[in-house]
């Protein structure tokens, strides 16, 4: 498997990724598209010509950010919908909202780090609840819109956090174990690139893609219970350069029927064995296609389980 590079990097923003890309006739969703790099991701889609609905648990901030981008790009077509997905109820809402085929479907909203155990009404850890299974639910729920596209594509955007854990199958939601607030993060996270691996493989024959990627180390909401971002000055992004990468994965041409993969930079990243500091690469864990096979199945048995599904 050839691994894929583009002229792009580190620096590249958003715009200059999207640059001769024109995205008329589609459409997208972009999940936690109020703040961070969601916004970024969410205006320049609508630069380019794509119809975009902000899915957002705040419809007033919404409507406000969908003005905002109207304005700036002249793309009258962007609309907000309500969605929280830490809540099943919510997800499920959402998709019964949603009408005709769906072309882009970008995984961007989640919580990190979150300082105590909490847990949803179904028992789940709230990490792995908000990172990887509303997502999960919500891409379910579309799964026949995007499958009416026939040439749509999942953007799952993950973390260099998932080098710090693999998904605990035999404690998932902190039963035995004692929390860790990085470590369920991290678990989060390698899930939520589990799940672009098990999506191409279940749906490449009805025409969806899925990729993960990693979009930087970017100063959002997102470190509200770390202290701020920490990494060092020299290794970070601004907003602009942070939704580049999910750009890419979402518009690149080379990417074409190319599914099951995950981004950093920018580019394919290269896998690690070692955590590598926890700062690049892939762990091959999250790529490893029995363990994408466990978590489409143990997503599934959780969502029939709690009578979500």
């Amino acid at each position: 498997m050839t691994r894929i590079t583009t002229p792009y990097g580190f620096s590249s923003t958003a715009a200059e990724v999207a640059e001769g890309t024109d995205l008329t006739g589609c459409r997208a969703i972009v999940t936690g598209a109020s703040s961070g790099i969601g916004i970024e991701t969410a205006r320049v889609l609508a630069s380019v010509g794509a119809e975009v609905t902000l899915a957002v648990r705040n419809t007033d901030a919404g409507q406000k950010i969908a003005a905002e981008i109207t304005a700036s790009t002249g793309n009258k077509n962007v609309h907000v919908g309500r969605l929280d997905v830490s809540d099943q109820e919510s997800v499920a809402a959402f998709v019964k909202t949603w009408s005709g085929p769906l072309h882009l479907l970008v995984n961007n909203a989640g919580v990190m780090a979150i300082p105590e155990l909490q847990r949803t009404p179904e028992g789940w850890e709230m990490q792995f609840a908000t990172n990887h299974l509303g997502h999960f639910a919500l891409a379910n729920g579309l799964h026949g819109a995007l499958a009416a596209d026939g040439d749509a594509r999942v953007v799952v955007v993950s973390s260099q956090g998932h080098l710090i854990s693999p998904v605990v199958f035999d404690d998932i939601n902190y039963r035995y174990r004692a929390y860790d607030a990085i470590g369920a993060y991290g678990q989060s996270k390698t899930a939520t690139v589990l799940f672009a691996v098990a999506a191409n493989k279940h749906w490449a024959a009805d025409g969806i893609t899925a990729n993960a990627l990693m979009p930087g180390a970017i100063a959002t909401n997102l470190q509200k219970h770390t202290g701020g971002l920490r990494t060092p000055v020299e290794l970070r992004k601004t907003i602009e350069q942070g939704a580049a990468t999910t750009i890419l994965v979402a518009t690149s041409p080379q990417l074409a029927g190319i599914g099951g993969r995950y981004f950093e930079d920018c580019n394919e990243a290269i896998q690690v064995p070692d955590g590598n500091g926890w700062t690049s690469g892939v762990a091959p864990y999250a790529l490893d296609l029995d363990n994408a096979d466990r978590i489409w199945e143990i997503s599934h048995r959780f969502l029939h389980e709690a009578g979500r599904a």
